[in-house]
């Protein structure tokens, strides 16, 4: 088996000297490949002498090379079927920067409580569905074209977002983005973004066309975003191998598992402790680099 680690530097900061320097501590080691200059490479390797190519010691060898690099992200995963075929990702602090509740919350004057619990829901330090629950009830009698407000003034996406969908979708990946967050953001976010489709949480209006504090049940949560990776994997005829999945809350931890290539991104330390795959200082063209892709095939919009 042929492996390959990828290096990602976010500040294009990667030099020869470091490169070489990391391409010396893997067995077998090929030439470095730049993928963009100063900023990604991927050097190919042997699995013999690294426990066969084994997930344990594809993550022991990328910790092993990340202390021997400065703020540069690693990723090392087999070389056959690295591009992709179907892709699922996460939406608040992932694809966009922000927690789209906590700012519904600002507007009520409970953000630093709602974002508390945000926080540790994603940390998985409480359940998802009930610190929904709770969290949306606060947010009670907020008109309910008040996203539009929130997006306007408040969402940014995450640097590289448009530029990682429409390079997979032009190379014919299929695209999901799936929330533990509200159909009020996604319905409007995943196709500015680029996006085949969303699925996300329904908040209730009352007859007024106000929040009425509540949301649709079932919760679409971790188990939910699992269950769509599995149901679009097969009805699109596709391998496990040929997956790929990002996040960086508790809740995307099921999913990022059964993925071919699942990434946490930027994610609560619990999530990058688990993940195959981390990356923590580039944006999300570097999950575009860990498929193989060079600067030169990225595209800004299909």
């Amino acid at each position: 088996m042929t492996l390959v680690a990828t290096l990602i530097a976010a500040d294009g900061a990667l030099d020869t000297d470091s490169a070489e320097r990391a391409r010396a501590l893997l067995p077998g080691a090929g030439a470095v490949q730049w993928l963009a200059a100063a900023t990604a490479a991927d050097i190919p390797f042997s699995a013999e002498g690294a426990a066969d190519g084994s997930a344990a010691a594809r993550l022991a060898l990328a910790e092993r090379l990340r202390a021997a690099l400065v703020a540069t992200d690693v990723v090392v995963q087999p070389a056959a079927e690295r591009r992709k075929r179907l892709f699922l990702a996460d939406m608040d602090s992932t694809m966009i920067r922000q927690e789209c509740i906590d700012e519904l919350a600002d507007f009520v004057g409970v953000k630093e409580h709602v974002a508390g619990i945000t926080e540790r829901a994603m940390r998985g330090e409480i359940a998802f569905e009930p610190a929904l629950r709770e969290r949306v009830a606060l947010l009670k009698g907020l008109p309910g074209t008040i996203a539009d407000d929130v997006i306007r003034d408040r969402i940014r996406l995450t640097d590289g977002a448009r530029t990682l969908i429409a390079t997979m979708r032009r190379h014919g990946t299929y695209t999901c983005l799936v929330t533990g967050g509200f159909t009020l953001f996604s319905d409007r976010l995943a196709p500015a973004i680029g996006f085949d489709e969303a699925r996300a949480n329904r908040l209730l209006l009352d007859a007024e066309g106000k929040l009425a504090g509540t949301v649709a049940e079932p919760i679409f949560g971790k188990s939910a975003k699992l269950a769509t990776l599995i149901e679009l994997r097969g009805r699109l005829g596709l391998g496990k191998a040929e997956t790929m999945a990002t996040g960086d809350g508790a809740n995307d931890m099921e999913m990022i598992g059964e993925a071919g290539l699942g990434v946490a991104f930027h994610a609560k330390p619990k999530v990058a402790a688990a993940a195959p795959a981390r990356i923590d200082h580039g944006d999300l063209t570097a999950l575009l680099y860990v498929q193989g892709y060079r600067k030169a095939e990225f595209v800004t919009a299909l």
